[in-house]
């Protein structure tokens, strides 16, 4: 037998309660094991001392007072259960409150995700107010063309500011 073992069978067997077969085993690991046998030992001293202590007997109509405080205690109505705890009610209130936060967020979608690629594009207005006039603009058709001309003076080769010529 384990020293386990032992101190579950303890109480039974210093209480005489035990077959004779288990007394006979646990009394002869007790003979094998200093420290079952100790613990034994300290038990039978416990048990001793309080053999001393006097039994207290409860006053005479105790037990008819007793009966009358239960029985005097209010029992709860039928329909006790419905009034709510105050756990409960707070537990509830927060739920309710907390689905109408979350009811009010609005959902993400693909219309939002389009709003917001759209005022990316209209960010810059101040450029785009003026698109019509920039799509038609072409800015080399403006310029006037220049056409070699025989007919223009031609300049001077020699620059009087240069120092060199006559």
């Amino acid at each position: 037998m384990k020293c386990e073992d032992v101190s579950k069978q303890l109480i039974p067997y210093l209480d005489r309660r035990m077959n004779s077969a288990e007394r006979s085993q646990v009394e002869n690991h007790m003979g094998a094991c200093a420290a079952c046998r100790k613990r034994a030992e300290e038990f039978r001293a416990l048990w001793t001392v309080l053999d001393e202590v006097p039994a207290i007997e409860p006053s005479f109509g105790f037990d008819a007072r007793l009966r009358a405080r239960v029985a005097a205690e209010p029992r709860p109505r039928w329909f006790s259960w419905l009034m709510p705890q105050p756990r409960l009610a707070l537990a509830m209130a927060m739920l309710l409150a907390f689905s109408v936060w979350m009811a009010k967020i609005p959902a993400v979608d693909s219309t939002a995700v389009a709003r917001a690629q759209d005022f990316e594009a209209i960010k810059d207005l101040g450029v785009l107010e003026n698109y019509d006039v920039l799509t038609k603009f072409d800015a080399l058709s403006e310029l006037p063309t220049a056409t070699p001309d025989t007919d223009a003076p031609q300049q001077d080769q020699s620059n009087p500011d240069d120092g060199g010529g006559s």
